[in-house]
Order: structure tokens, then sequence, then C-alpha cells
């Protein structure tokens, strides 16, 4: 198990987006453990993305995603859900990949817990269950992932190219000519994403 390094997260946020499918989220709090396989993400690359926050400018609440690649951006939609997006490329350059699902693989009772389900497909199948399971909340925006509670690993799965499926992303509806970006990316034979 290796901890993904600052530089995997400084690269062009399409490709950061792809070469996460497969990589581990973990969080850690205590001695407790959870885990899974990221199996889905989706690319938000930069003021002139209309489905990227930044598309309205600097803000203090897009102010995160104009940091240091590897810095968690958490925020809440709908005002119940939270979204986990790791940002990426260059400081000042706002670009973020959102982890859209994951597959469990530690600490699945715990997720059971919080999600008041034992249907596993359904504990981390899209970002606000994904955040709910694993206890994810706007106290961890701001921080990244080289330290100890948040991180993303190298457990050596190999995820092939013709493995992945490139789509547009979800509920950017809004987004005029930037809505069918095919910027979604998940692992085609996966069970645990959120949607096809």
């Amino acid at each position: 198990m290796q901890k993904l390094p600052q530089s995997f997260f400084q690269r062009p946020t399409l490709v950061v987006a792809r070469d996460l499918l497969g990589k581990y989220l973990v969080v850690k709090n205590g001695n407790s453990v959870l885990s899974g396989k990221i199996v889905e993400t989706e690319a938000y690359r930069g003021e002139d993305d209309l489905a990227c926050h930044a598309s309205k400018g600097r803000t203090p609440r897009t102010e995160t995603l104009y940091a240091e690649a590897g810095t968690i951006y958490v925020y809440l939609i709908y005002g119940m859900y939270h979204c986990l997006n790791i940002v990426t490329e260059e400081k000042d350059f706002p670009s973020a990949v959102l982890v859209r699902a994951v597959e469990p693989i530690e600490g699945i009772h715990t997720m059971e817990k919080r999600r008041k389900t034992k249907h596993s497909r359904a504990l981390a199948s899209g970002p606000g269950k994904l955040c709910d399971a694993f206890g994810i909340t706007k106290r961890m925006n701001g921080k990244t992932v080289f330290g100890d509670t948040v991180l993303i690993e190298d457990r050596g799965d190999v995820v092939k190219r013709n493995d992945i499926v490139t789509v547009p992303r979800v509920g950017v509806d809004y987004a005029g000519a930037c809505t069918h970006l095919p910027w979604r990316f998940y692992i085609k034979k996966s069970g645990y994403i959120s949607r096809k």
C-alpha cells in the first residue's frame, strides 16, 4: 500500500480522474479504518468549465478549488449531501476530481450503520452516499490527502484503458456547451457505480 504523492494530483485533471480508478480511498479515525476502491470519478477543470463551481469566479465557497493539488474540497448539495473532491493541477488554477463511487472494502459494518442498509452495492454508489458511508463532512474541507485521516492509496490494482467507460458528467444540464463533455469515468464491469 502506497500513499499517492502530490505529484500524482499535479497532472492534468482528466488524467488524474482516469488514473484514480482502481486506487483506494482510505479514511482513518483512531483505530477505525474505512476503505474502498474508487470505481467512478468526474473531472471539473477551470473557470471556463461551466459545470465547475469556479465558473463564477473566486469566492469564499470556491477558494479551496484554488489550493495546492491534493487538497480536499468538500461541499454540500441540496442542503444535505456532501461531495468529496480532490484538487488537481497547479495552485490558483481551479480544478478537481469528484470521487463519485467506491467499492467498499474495509469497515463495511460501520458503513452499513451509517447508511442504514446492508446492501453493499448501495453503500457508496454515489457521491452523497460515499461521504455518508465514510463520514466525510465539510470539516475535512481544506485538508489534504497527504495526512493520516483521508488519503488515497495505490494497492497495485491495474485498470486497463479499455476497461474504462468515458461519458458525460451527471446533473450538469445547466452548463451549456460543457454539459456534454465526456468527463465522467468509471470501471466498465463494476457493480458499484452510481449509474451507467
